[in-house]
């Protein structure tokens, strides 16, 4: 269970290099099954290990799923689908895939315990605040997963989050770092600056020039091509069901079932661990063994158990709880740690038993007999398992055919829609962008403006917008992008050629009256030409909320002054508003005058950027000694 700290695995000539952080994005919730059809290609092979196009995908559309609620009305679907944040999601895949390699080269692996813990502590899958066993393998098959893949899931999860923590707790920081980190953190400038008027343009913009830019910039003034769909649209979650469970049926269920519905035998267990490595030599071993037998005659002969268990046990994570491991069933537990534990009876303490990780004494406190639930018990869940397992049954029964009728005949839906009992709808007219109703799906926008549907007037194949809703669409009306008429965009053009020439003023003002500060001329004397007032400012932090946040990054990109300057800057603000800084002074902050509790956050700040880039580093080492082979065609 235990194994070498990443410390003791990174110590050798081997792996030197470690600095830097990646953003992992993990799977699912429920994870990402295997991808098995003898078709499979692949997007992309890590060192022989294959990341198929289905998780691709799967990946891909979570995240966009993600940004997309994030953003809300802001989220731009024909933006976002660029081959570039692709290639970034793909990235992140294959970085977790040389993480995964290392973990299994560097032998670092997870208990079974670790695992059991991390699902116990979804509150999912939890009743009244405690893991439900009935609940996980519902909640499961409603998603049509075993716990057997969730949990291989979980631990992929695990194995990633543990190798990259301990790498960032690997990271060193010293006292003279904090202090370094504070004084700049904490630092102060006093500046006085001015914020040069906007010229206004007195110049007309001619006929002529918004003639020739409209000439030189015609694909500005396009209409956007539109079209509108027929379609058919199949969703389970609208079928109406015109059945009934009977109770011969649910109770054949109930037995075919009856397994799920059985709440293990669990044992409340603590134990001490004496620690000792699996290849330790015999003389550690035995050591280790002779202190675990005594702690047991200990434990055996009327000992308090907890406080044994806080006093010597060497698992750090249930030592300060006495050595409460909580309810154990079967299966979660190093078999020889198992076998002894299941042979207790309660209130009895085993002698020293062996694992990998050392010499454990276990100590049994309670025990929950195993408990099936009667058929009246679960009889409302069968009946709702049955009935969306016939909605499942028809929707992949009504696909299949509604698929095959398009096949059939891909110049019309009329046939098909009518086959089935269907109706054909229609959709507004909408830009490749999107629209409303199905329309928003990116999807469907994309297949509606594909050649097989636009151009050569076919329909489309079957467009999943969710697992268990499909649409097949034809295009309706056609409306190709044309040329808007000049005296459409007229003042369109006008203005924007005005602001052009503003913009353009505005710069080469700020960029001259820079020049003149530079060669030593006062901002004061500038303002005065210019009447304008300077604005002193004292005491400005990095965080300053009350400034332009642009001014203020610039600000701190500065120089000392010297003596007998300052340094000087010109800042371009929003809206083609520019600035000219004079920076008087710098004070570092004191770290002197910070209390212990302050110190101890920033060590752990610069502990944090320090494991970020150990992270990035090592990650960086893995692709450069990894055989990669990216398939971006396949994206």
């Amino acid at each position: 269970m235990q194994q070498k700290t990443l410390h003791e695995k990174f110590s050798g000539p081997v792996a030197k290099v470690v600095l830097g952080i990646i953003g992992v994005v993990f799977g699912g919730f429920f994870g990402i099954p295997a991808y098995n059809s003898i078709n499979a290609s692949y997007v992309a092979k890590v060192d022989g290990h294959e990341i198929s196009q289905q998780d691709f995908r799967e990946r891909y559309d979570a995240y966009r799923a993600q940004m997309q609620r994030m953003m809300g009305a802001q989220f731009d679907a024909l933006a976002f689908d660029k081959p570039e944040r692709k290639r970034e999601v793909l990235d992140q895949m294959i970085n977790e895939q040389l993480i995964l390699d290392a973990n299994d080269k560097l032998g670092t692996m997870l208990p079974a315990k670790r695992v059991f813990d991390e699902i116990a502590s979804y509150p999912a899958f939890q009743v009244d605040g405690k893991f439900d066993k009935d609940q996980y393998r519902n909640l499961l098959a409603n998603q049509h997963k075993s716990p057997a893949q969730f949990e291989d899931n979980v631990r992929r999860d695990l194995e990633l989050r543990e190798l990259i923590g301990q790498l960032g707790q690997n990271a060193v920081v010293t006292e003279a770092d904090v202090d370094g980190y504070l004084r700049l953190r904490d630092q102060t400038r006093d500046f006085r600056w001015i914020k040069l008027d906007k010229p206004t343009s007195d110049a007309k913009v001619a006929d002529a020039d918004i003639e020739t830019y409209y000439k030189a910039h015609g694909d500005e003034f396009m209409t956007p091509e539109k079209v509108s769909l027929d379609y058919v649209e199949l969703d389970a979650a609208k079928m109406a069901l015109d059945i009934k469970a009977d109770d011969a049926a649910l109770k054949q269920r109930y037995e075919d079932q009856k397994s799920h519905f059985v709440s293990p035998e669990q044992r409340q267990t603590s134990h001490i661990l004496v620690k000792v490595d699996k290849n330790a030599d015999a003389a550690a071993q035995k050591a280790a063994l002779e202190k675990a037998q005594a702690i047991a005659m200990q434990a055996k002969s009327a000992k308090d158990f907890a406080a044994l268990a806080k006093a010597d046990s060497e698992d750090l994570g249930s030592k300060a709880q006495g050595g409460d491991l909580g309810w154990l069933d079967k299966g979660v537990t190093d078999p020889a740690f198992e076998a002894a534990l299941f042979a207790l009876k309660k209130g009895e303490i085993s002698d020293p038993v062996k694992s990998d990780e050392g010499y454990h004494i276990i100590q049994l406190r309670d025990v929950r007999a195993e408990k099936v639930r009667s058929f009246d018990e679960v009889k409302a869940e069968l009946a709702k398992q049955y009935l969306e397992g016939e909605r499942d049954r028809q929707y992949s029964e009504i696909s299949g055919k509604l698929t095959d009728a398009i096949y059939q005949d891909p110049t019309s839906l009329a046939p098909a829609a009518k086959a089935l009992g269907l109706t054909v709808q229609k959709t507004g007219l909408f830009a490749r962008t999107g629209g409303e109703g199905i329309a928003s799906n990116p999807a469907v926008a994309k297949a509606a403006f594909s050649n097989s549907v636009l151009v050569e007037g076919n329909s489309s194949d079957p467009v999943e917008l969710s697992p268990s809703h499909i649409v097949v669409m034809r295009v309706d009306q056609h409306e190709k992008s044309v040329p808007k008429a000049l005296d459409q965009v007229r003042e369109d053009i006008r203005k924007k050629l005005s602001d052009q020439l503003v913009s353009k003023q505005a710069h080469e003002q700020a960029d001259a009256l820079y020049a003149r500060l530079q060669k030593g001329e006062s901002l004061d004397k500038l303002a005065t030409e210019l009447k304008l007032k300077p604005t002193d400012e004292k005491d400005i932090g990095r965080n300053a909320a009350k400034l332009d946040g642009k001014l203020v990054n610039e600000l701190f990109k500065l120089s000392r002054p010297q003596a007998d300057k300052p340094a000087t800057s010109e800042v371009t603000l929003a809206n083609d508003v520019y600035a000219l800084v004079s920076l008087d002074a710098v004070k570092d902050g004191d770290p002197s005058k910070l209390d212990a509790k302050t110190r101890e956050a920033a060590r752990n700040q610069l502990r944090q950027g320090v494991g970020s880039e150990a992270v990035h580093g090592f990650v960086d080492s893995l692709r450069k000694n990894a055989k990669i082979d990216v398939s971006e065609d396949r994206m």
